[in-house]
């Protein structure tokens, strides 16, 4: 993941059969004597990280030295050389990779081990600028659409139960406070909502990771004849980052999709957060397999799944800070500081992944407890607004209903009657307006409007708690999945596509 002259290897033939080229002697593809030692080799080295781009950078290998035969800048027969030697390094793992500085000197090394000289022809026109821009790029791409599908599953899950529960009343809370009472299904569905949205960032984000840079050379082209939008095409991009210098240098990519991942991560813990409280009250309790116990105390169930998902939103904000805070300081072109850019991003990928599959899982095996549920949904005078709503239609202005609900609100107690509450509550009417409940509104209609099912059930308005308007944003929901699941085939057929094309391609050298 180190610059270098990208033209250089073109004379890499000529260069071995004088001794000073190729791999001979212990020497790397890339490094002569000059470079070749050192206390700071270890330091330079990505070799043990990039395993994680070895695969893409066989890949991007490929397409390179086929381009370059179709254009007439290899023999064919040296391609097909090249090719083989290639299929000979993926056969026998990162693991078996010569010393190298990098993943891209590493392997050329080997195929030069394999052809000799002229497997240093498959560096012509490329620099390893370009070409570990483009490794990084093929590898998130699968790495952003392993998440997306993670948020599907964990939506999918959340629009199960949600459909169980549409009726299931439990209280509402804001500032960890009883608030006003809704439903487990209006609940979960504002989760949905946000990874619903967390999902359209990381497909916008694939988008703009979806480009080549391949064919940028170092950062300022190539004077080979090349074709960028062929090794575009070979390696599934939707097209090219067109200018050499940016396409060598930019990693905006890396840190819109780290911020992505970080938002994700950002949702799943509050999910975590809420779900570990609720546990907590006895108001849920999670499955065996999301929990855990206690080495001393027996009688313990952890909620430890959760907790780890809530951590995991840590590690992931601080990849965003980080590859902001690497990336601000960069003058243009390469620079060096760019090779610890990307691991790290790729490893909370699979991090906030899991999570969201853990969060997923621990929503769908959930026993939501409708006994509690409901006792606890009219805690701490939660129908208040209710009650202040219903004076505000009867003719009262709301902040009058306000006042009366709020001088009620010091006598009401959990546990008190409708029957009882109401009465509390014509005893403030009087003291606030002089005039008793019934100057506005039926005594009936109060004690409705206490009752926390009632009170739900009156929420119709779009998006809100009622059974009809959960109805509708539960059909909403699936068919935004639908829409997204459609999405990722695409994406992902796409790439298949490429790939088989590819192959059949390398095939015709080999």
């Amino acid at each position: 993941m180190t610059d270098d002259d990208p033209d250089a290897a073109a004379d890499d033939a000529d260069e071995a059969s004088d001794g000073i080229g190729g791999a001979a002697g212990g020497d790397t593809a890339v490094r002569r004597d000059r470079f070749s030692g050192g206390p700071a080799r270890e330091f330079l080295s990505s070799l043990a990280a990039d395993e994680a781009i070895f695969e893409a950078d066989l890949a991007v290998d490929r397409a390179h030295v086929v381009m370059l035969a179709e254009q007439g800048i290899v023999d064919g027969a040296v391609a097909g050389e090249i090719l083989g030697a290639l299929d000979d390094v993926e056969a026998a793992g990162h693991g078996a990779l010569p010393d190298g500085e990098d993943i891209h000197e590493a392997i050329e090394t080997a195929v030069i081990d394999r052809v000799g000289p002229d497997g240093g022809r498959m560096h012509t026109a490329r620099s390893r600028n370009d070409e570990v821009a483009t490794c990084i790029r093929y590898r998130l791409r699968e790495d952003l659409l392993a998440a997306v599908e993670a948020t599907l599953t964990a939506r999918e899950a959340l629009v199960d139960v949600a459909g169980e529960h549409a009726e299931t009343v439990m209280p509402g809370y804001t500032h960890l406070q009883p608030a006003q009472p809704t439903t487990v299904a209006h609940y979960l569905l504002s989760y949905e909502g946000g990874l619903a949205r967390d999902a359209e960032r990381l497909l916008d984000a694939y988008d703009r990771v979806n480009r080549s840079p391949l064919g940028a050379a170092a950062f300022a082209g190539t004077p080979f004849d090349v074709d960028r939008d062929r090794t575009a095409e070979l390696l599934g991009f939707d097209g090219t980052v067109r200018n050499s210098m940016d396409a060598a240098a930019a990693r905006d990519f890396l840190a819109e999709s780290a911020g992505a991942l970080a938002t994700l991560a950002t949702t799943l813990s509050g999910l975590a957060e809420d779900l570990i409280i609720f546990s907590k009250e006895g108001l849920v309790e999670l499955s065996d397999a999301y929990s855990s116990t206690s080495s001393i105390m027996p009688q313990k169930k952890n909620p430890d799944t959760l907790e780890l998902t809530r951590g995991v939103a840590g590690d992931a904000i601080g990849e965003a800070t980080g590859t902001l805070s690497l990336l601000k300081g960069l003058p243009r072109a390469y620079n060096r500081d760019l090779q610890r850019a990307h691991a790290s991003v790729f490893e909370v990928a699979g991090d906030v992944r899991e999570a969201t599959e853990v969060a997923a899982g621990a929503v769908a095996t959930a026993d939501w407890d409708e006994a509690a549920l409901t006792a606890a949904a009219g805690e701490g005078f939660s129908t208040a607004t209710g009650v202040a709503d219903l004076l505000a239609m009867g003719g009262l202005p709301f902040r009058t209903a306000h006042e009366i609900v709020a001088a009620a609100a010091e006598a009401v107690e959990d546990g008190d009657s409708p029957d009882a509450a109401a009465a509390k509550v014509d005893e403030a009417a009087r003291k606030v307006t002089g005039e008793p409940l019934s100057a506005y509104v039926s005594r009936e209609d109060v004690e409705s409007a206490l009752d926390p099912a009632a009170s739900v059930a009156s929420r119709d308005s779009a998006g809100g708690p009622a059974p009809e308007a959960v109805a509708d944003a539960l059909a909403a929901a699936e068919a935004g999945i639908e829409t997204d699941e459609d999405a990722l085939a695409a994406e992902r057929d796409a790439l298949a596509a490429a790939s088989e094309t590819l192959e059949a391609e390398v095939d015709r050298y080999v």
